[in-house]
């Protein structure tokens, strides 16, 4: 069993930065694959990135690529998104999820694929 506790969102300025933390509790935190997903008002829940047990891994949207960096903490039991030159459009909100097995980096672009979720941080990018 984990849980996830996000942190970090707010209202933020478009072309500006912020860090996301999702802390999770429970253990083996180092045997989770670790992702982030968002979902913005009347829009489908969506991937944006995942980072492997070891962090050697990373998958990122197209939507993100070049502009968010996820990385993780085990000995912190933490992983984050720094997200630099926020867009309104990346305004959502953010869940962090975490997933024991390994099922392949394109399946982790699934939300059916994640085991645990937090509740979610708001990140709202004013232009």
């Amino acid at each position: 069993q984990v849980q996830l506790v996000e942190s970090g969102g707010g209202l933020v300025q478009a072309g500006n930065s912020l860090r996301l933390s999702c802390a999770a509790s429970g253990r083996a935190f180092s045997s989770y694959y670790m992702g982030w997903f968002r979902q913005a008002p009347g829009k489908e829940r969506e991937f944006v990135a995942a980072i492997s047990q070891s962090g050697g891994n990373k998958d990122y949207s197209d939507s993100v690529k070049g502009r968010f960096t996820i990385s993780r903490d085990n000995a912190k039991n933490t992983v984050y998104l720094q997200m630099n030159n926020l867009k309104p459009e990346d305004t959502a909100v953010y869940y962090c999820a975490a997933k024991r097995d390994y099922v392949g980096f394109a399946t982790l672009r699934m939300q059916y694929a994640w085991d645990y979720w937090g509740q979610g941080t708001q990140l709202t990018v004013s232009s």
